[in-house]
């Protein structure tokens, strides 16, 4: 197999391919782009924007979806579909800081639903549970299952009734009638299908088991690969056997999905789930890297599924770079969330998220009379738990009208964790640089403690725009960025560049009139 590489790599410029698809995309809230193109065909992203490791319940027509949320809080928001192509949030599940959240399981069993948690945490890594009576809420508090050697748990019950938790590496362990506990030891159950050697891939890294009944089979899906680095890394893998004690046969097609070469618009593709379509027809959700464009993270992806005379699932979209029939018999719901805010609620954990929230960190933030007002924390975005966005485009501006006490910095960033971040700040008598993570530079603010900020982002290209008189005349700031460095293959943790609000120093600063606009793809 020859492996090519693209420039796109770098990120600066448009590939053939995602070019191609540009002007097909339908545009929703804000000018996003949306996947429903409205003549009974959809293009790929169904979620666009950093949507991880996605997580799909089937609940009578009603579809739930949820994705790792890592760091943000509140996190795991709960979406709701009933065709799988147009999702509306419904709110976030998680509101505790417990950890980083990594690959989740969304169920429902006996009439409650549960989400299955695992954490990277300090002192230790584990995996927790919460439930609800209502897909809605309220969700219970955390409970600890003291799982601190696994990820990606998966909940599934047995032909006899009994329930599991499939976990990383093959292995799984028992869980009580409640589902709120553990029973017995972590045992192994599985050993994955192995790629040729000669492949290049990340790491063997088995993990993120989805397991699926159908008929008289239980079908298991996994990821390996490796979830990043090389593009041709992460696949689907699958296992089937006719009692959830195994044993477990190899697919014969391995693997389902794989990305085979950067010319391809998705890459590192995988963690696939299988669920079953408005009219009876089997689909897969699972999530990949945008050719060239780490920076946003994860999105998740919709392929067709049909099943061999033999029994096993097959994939159908190819490489997702064309148009596919939309699943047939479901009803839509109001598709997307905008991500602009005249700030009439406080929209969190829907449209804003804090990063490594402190147990307090809610009672910064408060909305009055069409203006968020966040208390000043930290010395620089490095300590101060912006608030941040999922942006869903290559392209896209964001502005806000930005007033600050004496004694307050404030912004506005492109953030991918505490040490990577760009942006531009200001207090009263200078503006403050951030780049590489870093505070680079303080030259003079003529607009003092007001002003109207504008940060674009276009395809990488960061400007930086400032205006006195609320955005009648503007003002270019005298250092421009490239960020197609800001990813995971750079700095780790599966994250995403996310545009975003702080406050730092002493006092607060007042926010209005925040508004977040796609830009046109180009030719």
């Amino acid at each position: 197999m020859t492996i090519t590489r693209r420039d796109a790599v770098a990120g600066a410029l448009a590939l053939p391919a995602a070019a191609d698809a540009a002007s097909q995309w339908r545009r929703g809230h804000d000018g996003q782009r949306i996947a429903d193109l409205g003549n009974g065909t959809f293009l790929n992203p169904v979620m666009p924007g950093d949507r991880p490791d996605p997580a799909v319940l089937k609940d009578g027509k009603d579809y739930y979806l949820t994705f790792s949320s890592f760091d943000s809080y509140p996190g795991c928001v709960i979406w709701h579909s009933r065709d799988l192509v147009n999702w509306r949030p419904i709110g976030p599940a998680l509101n505790q800081n417990i950890g980083s959240v990594w690959a989740v399981s969304l169920e429902k069993h006996a009439g409650r639903y549960f989400l299955y948690i695992p954490v990277k945490a300090s002192p230790r890594n584990s995996i927790f549970v919460i439930y609800a009576d209502r897909i809605e809420g309220p969700w219970s508090e955390p409970v600890d299952l003291h799982l601190p050697n696994h990820i990606d748990p998966c909940h599934a019950v047995g032909e006899d009734g009994s329930r599991w938790l499939f976990l990383s590496g093959g292995d799984r362990v028992r869980l009580s009638e409640d589902g709120l506990s553990t029973v017995g030891a972590v045992e192994h159950v599985y050993d994955p299908w192995r790629y040729p050697a000669d492949w290049v891939v990340e790491s063997f890294s088995p993990e993120g088991p989805k397991i699926h009944r159908r008929g008289d089979w239980f079908y298991m899906l996994t990821a390996v690969g490796g979830t990043a680095g090389p593009p041709t890394g992460h696949m689907v893998i699958a296992a089937r056997a006719r009692s959830i004690h195994g044993p477990w046969e190899q697919c014969p097609q391995n693997p389902l999905v794989r990305t085979i070469s950067t010319d391809e618009r998705w890459w590192s593709r995988g963690h696939a789930s299988l669920v079953e379509g408005p009219a009876g027809d089997w689909w897969a959700l699972y999530h990949g890297y945008e050719a060239g464009y780490w920076t946003l993270g994860r999105q998740t992806l919709l392929d067709r599924v049909v099943w061999t005379r033999d029994g096993w699932p097959q994939m159908t979209g190819g490489d997702l770079s064309a148009p596919l029939a939309a699943p047939r018999g479901g009803e839509r719901v109001p598709n997307g969330l905008p991500l602009s805010d005249g700030f009439a609620t406080l929209a969190l954990g829907t449209r804003w998220s804090f990063f490594k929230p402190r147990t307090d960190e809610a009672r910064r933030v408060r909305v009055a009379a069409n203006t968020l007002h966040l208390k000043a924390t930290g010395m620089a975005p490095v300590d101060s738990s912006p608030l941040l966005q999922v942006a869903t485009d290559q392209a896209y501006r964001i502005e806000c009208d930005i007033e600050i006490d004496p004694g307050t910095t404030a912004g506005m960033l492109l953030f991918y964790d505490d040490r990577l971040y760009c942006g531009l700040g200001f207090d009263g008598e200078r503006f403050v640089t951030h780049q590489y993570g870093q505070e680079r530079g303080r030259p003079a603010n003529p607009h003092g403690r007001s002003m109207r900020l504008r940060v674009t982002n276009d395809r990488h290209i960061v400007t930086f725009d400032t205006s006195g008189d609320g955005g009648r005349t503007w003002r270019r700031f005298d250092r421009g960025m490239e960020v197609s460095g800001y990813h995971h293959n750079v700095r780790g943790g599966f994250l995403m560049l996310r545009p975003g609000l702080y406050a730092a120093g002493d006092g607060e600063a007042r926010f209005r009139n925040f508004t977040y606009r796609a830009a046109p793809f180009r030719a």
